[in-house]
């Protein structure tokens, strides 16, 4: 439990090496949300808004999909995402060549 004056910060840090072509090549996505305070916290925003903008665009008709399914669908995810990063939840991403 948060005290008064505390904050929480969700921090996420993925690194994907892959091989294309004979090349490899990282990328690092990051993320790092911080709380205001006991309330209004970063787990609620990274947690909370993205099922709440899913119950939204149901709502509203432009989530037609019924039943369960993982958010690896465009239709499900690009609004969401789109929404997230105007609150300010975005993931930044930095691809390399190893």
């Amino acid at each position: 439990m948060l005290s008064t004056d505390d904050k929480d910060l969700i921090v996420m840090y993925h690194k994907f090496s892959y091989s294309l072509k004979g090349e490899s090549f990282d990328v690092i996505s990051s993320l790092a949300v911080e709380g205001e305070d006991q309330i209004y916290t970063g787990m609620s925003n990274t947690v909370g808004l993205p099922l709440g903008i899913a119950v939204k665009l149901v709502l509203q008709g432009k989530l037609s999909l019924t039943g369960v399914h993982l958010p690896v669908i465009p239709e499900i995810y690009e609004p969401i995402l789109k929404e997230l990063g105007e609150l300010g939840v975005v993931f930044n991403e930095k691809e390399s060549k190893c």
